[in-house]
């Protein structure tokens, strides 16, 4: 823990509603040591948990190409950042993920002579591993949510640690796998998690509404429920809801809901690690602008697989359109002849439990939080 008496301010930039919710967490975790005040960016959950917010940026989140929008926002909150910092003294800077925005954060903190914790690696794996020695210049401390990544850092200098994974952590139970006792294909529950972000929304949601309608027109018993984030987001899915589209919804019920389903059509992210805690089979999407992607995308990516299940597993454990452009046909296809295959959903699902079971081996928060009051007893 922490001196005795003394107090300490970590600041905390978190961007995304993923981020928000780790970086909550970890509020609570830190709760128990009085002397450590938390100040930064981040959303209402953050704020829940006690810690004070310049600015919420979490509705901010933007995607890719349409990121271009918010240029001008970040590149002032960045200007306010090293304002607040430069008249302020804090003792630790933590960034949470979203290292584009990140990366100015930290390279502000170490200006000022601040040690900075990466809380979730940016991703130099999969894409642009030149970056590493900004990483290295920036970074004293690097957490990882992914198994493979602490070896991977480690190799190129940075002192990385797994710390299991924040999104595990959080489920109300044990990863279970399926039975598919008494299933029958033609009255499947299939559950759309179409994500929260903006751009995920507008592209992905009526391809997954495209989806379910031609499913539920060959077969009429067959269910869909669909997640949203928040209210906020769950108001936007039924504003756009197809008028032949009949669905239930659910607010931050992934983990839960794909319990209960028997397939999941999920958007690529974090999501994918819950429906897979879930032992629920699914197909993974991801739209992006096919003129960016042929340009830039293609050749940037390192990786055999892009969603996290199939990186994880180092094989395509999972069915994965990323990035699909035109045409859900073959996506519907896809998962028409999945749900047809009983025996091998029954497999999937108890692959998909053993792949997540490691990350549920440690408290993510608890370790962070451990990390947080050995760096702050190294500055004092």
């Amino acid at each position: 823990m922490s001196e005795e008496g003394k107090k300490y301010r970590v600041f905390i930039s978190a961007a995304e509603p993923s981020a928000d919710a780790h970086c909550a967490a970890l509020a609570r975790a830190l709760s128990a040591d009085g002397n450590i005040e938390l100040v930064g960016l981040g959303g209402p959950k953050m704020a829940e948990a006690g810690a004070e917010l310049l600015e919420s940026t979490v509705e901010r989140a933007a995607m890719t190409y349409k990121a271009f929008s918010q240029i001008f926002y970040f590149h002032g909150l960045i200007k306010k950042v090293k304002k607040y910092l430069r008249n302020n003294p804090v003792d630790l800077v933590i960034v949470c993920d979203s290292p584009a925005f990140n990366f100015h954060i930290a390279k502000a903190a170490k200006r000022q002579g601040v040690k900075t914790l990466f809380y979730v690696a940016p991703q130099l794996w999969a894409w642009a591993p030149w970056r590493i020695g900004k990483l290295k210049r920036t970074c004293d401390k690097l957490c990882c949510i992914l198994p493979f990544e602490e070896q991977w850092f480690r190799q190129r200098g940075v002192d990385a640690e797994f710390i299991g994974n924040p999104l595990i952590e959080q489920l109300s139970s044990e990863p279970t796998k399926k039975y598919y006792l008494g299933f029958e294909p033609e009255r499947a529950k299939i559950a759309l998690m179409p994500g929260s972000r903006t751009a995920e929304i507008e592209h992905l949601w009526p391809s997954m509404q495209k989806i379910a309608v031609n499913l539920q027109s060959k077969y009429p018993s067959m269910r869909f429920c669909t997640v949203a984030l928040n209210p906020k987001v769950k108001q936007v899915l039924q504003s756009t809801q197809f008028t032949d589209f009949h669905c239930e919804y659910s607010v931050g019920t992934v983990y839960e809901t794909a319990r209960a389903s028997d397939f999941s059509i999920v958007t690529s992210g974090s999501a994918t690690l819950q429906v897979a805690a879930a032992g629920c089979p699914m197909v993974i999407m991801y739209q992006s602008s096919k003129f960016l992607w042929h340009l830039v995308g293609r050749w940037l990516i390192t990786t055999k697989y892009l969603s996290l299940v199939n990186i994880l597993s180092q094989d395509e454990l999972v069915p994965e359109y990323m990035p699909y452009f035109d045409s859900v046909e073959p996506i519907e296809a896809k998962v028409e002849g999945l749900l047809a295959l009983k025996d091998l959903l029954i497999r999937t699902s108890s692959d998909l439990v053993e792949l997540v079971r490691p990350l549920a081996e440690k408290q993510a928060s608890q370790r962070v939080a451990e990390v947080v009051n050995q760096m702050l007893n190294k500055k004092a």
